[in-house]
């Protein structure tokens, strides 16, 4: 963790290029971490704030670190209200590891505060106000609740001055968070795969003794029915004494056809029950014994597959290599490993049921999602959506259903509107004009008509918007996806 005097010196030397700068990309490569990538003067800067408890720090990053696919919530939350901010000015809290940043979006002004505090380290999004909208992290700070850590450097104190923004960055070098980056990185990311190390071993651990006792318990259940192994001889054997039998009969002497020998047995018998009574329970048994057969042993062989995969892989990461990512489980009956996320998983796992919608993020970072066919439309609307998303689609022909995916009671953003808007357009049968009319409204206001055909919806309290498809947005939205 960054000592006071190292957080001061790094935000000394950058103020200057990051004040006046624009928020234009917010990346969550790891639980700890937030990327800030920023726009000003021409330059084009990465800004790394960790809150791991051994090496949190902030500092201007030189090289780029992998996103995972899905953003986290803080993630999103961010995208949704930063995405676009200027960085007005900075600021350190005397005699403390906390960083201010104070942001204007278009009226609006937000504060991140970075909480370089050990154990407790956080990043926080306050308004204006200081009331605390979001945290990276659980914390005490509840949402909606005045932010308490340390009182804001600009409330009440005009005294503070903002970092004057630099016109010129283009030849500017970080020497501080050169050495910072240096010292850090490296120890870090050891930190984290050791953590995902372990993390891995107790996930393998846990699945082993599963399949122990599933192991187990499947040979268990084939001890019982292998008695009834020979149960199918003994019925064929009983067939022909069957008339012969009455109720009260405890057992009958038969002679075994099938032995080349010719010997007598004696087969046991209900005395409760009568000849074809206990022929049918002969022939019951047997076949749990051939259900068994059908259904236990491949079971039971593919466990012991698993099981042998599992330990080999156990002792692999006991020995210190870490799983690669991109395996899938030995068994599709068992969870998923989660990706680590500094090495986050790009490619599609094989045998993974395919989502019934394209992906995309909108320019404030909201999540966007596009039906694929007509099927797909009514599981979009009606099974991933909830009541208060938005949803779009072009007027009076053919298309995917749009779903902008919106916490309850938040407005969407004008950006994201079009964004949304230009995909519903896109991908409909007015995709050739580039130009024409998209309805929106809540989700809450579609409906399924009974026996109504596949993406057949009826819409009310929509609204209209006329849609040009912008070619440097649908790119845009595109690389998104």
């Amino acid at each position: 963790m960054l000592s006071f005097d190292d957080v001061n010196a790094v935000l000394t030397e950058m103020a200057p290029a990051c004040a006046g700068g624009f928020i234009q990309k917010i990346q969550q490569p790891t639980p700890d971490t937030i990327i800030l990538s920023l726009r000003r003067s021409g330059r084009s800067l990465s800004l790394l704030l960790s809150t791991h408890s051994q090496y949190g720090r902030l500092h201007i990053l030189s090289q780029k670190m992998p996103s995972i696919p899905t953003p986290p919530l803080f993630c999103q939350y961010a995208r949704a209200h930063l995405l676009g901010a200027q960085i007005h000015r900075l600021a350190q809290t005397p005699d403390d590891r906390i960083v201010w940043f104070e942001l204007k979006r278009g009226e609006r002004v937000f504060l991140l505060v970075v909480a370089l505090t050990g154990r407790s380290a956080n990043i926080f999004i306050l308004d204006a106000g200081t009331t605390v909208l979001r945290s990276l992290k659980p914390s005490r700070q509840a949402i909606g609740e005045p932010f308490n850590l340390a009182p804001c450097p600009w409330k009440g104190d005009s005294s503070i001055e903002a970092f004057p923004p630099m016109p010129d960055t283009e030849k500017m070098v970080f020497p501080v968070s050169e050495r910072i980056e240096a010292s850090y990185s490296t120890s870090e990311l050891n930190a984290t795969l050791e953590d995902e190390r372990h993390r891995q071993i107790a996930h393998v651990r846990k699945h082993v003794k599963k399949l122990q006792r599933r192991i187990e318990k499947l040979t268990h259940d084939f001890a019982k029915v292998d008695a009834y192994r020979e149960y199918g001889r003994y019925g064929e054997l009983l067939k022909s004494h069957v008339s012969a039998l009455g109720k009260g009969q405890k057992h009958v002497t038969v002679v075994d056809y099938f032995d080349d020998g010719l010997p007598e047995i004696t087969l046991p018998l209900n005395p409760e029950k009568d000849g074809p009574e206990n022929l049918k329970n002969y022939f019951t048994k047997y076949g749990k014994f051939t259900g068994a057969q059908e259904n236990l042993v491949p079971r039971l062989k593919q466990a012991k597959t698993e099981l042998t995969k599992y330990k080999q892989e156990l002792e692999a990461l006991e020995s210190g290599e870490l799983a690669n990512p991109q395996e899938t489980e030995p068994s599709s009956a068992l969870p998923k490993r989660q990706v680590p996320l500094l090495a986050p998983q790009r490619s599609k796992q094989k045998n993974q049921p395919a989502v019934p919608y394209r992906k995309f993020s909108s320019q404030e970072g909201c999540l966007i999602l596009v039906g694929k066919t007509a099927k797909d439309n009514d599981a979009v609307t009606f099974k991933v959506s909830k009541p208060d998303d938005l949803w779009l689609h072009a007027r009076g022909t053919p298309g995917s259903h749009v779903i902008v995916k919106l916490e309850k009671k938040q407005q969407v953003l004008p950006e994201t509107l079009k964004d949304a808007a230009t995909l519903a357009l896109f991908y409909s049968d007015l995709r050739k004009s580039g130009k024409g009319e998209v309805i929106y409204t809540l989700r809450k206001n579609v409906k399924k008509p009974k026996g109504a055909k596949p993406g057949s919806v009826t819409v009310t309290q929509e609204k209209n918007l006329w849609v040009f498809v912008d070619q440097a947005r649908l790119d845009r939205l595109k690389e998104s996806g």
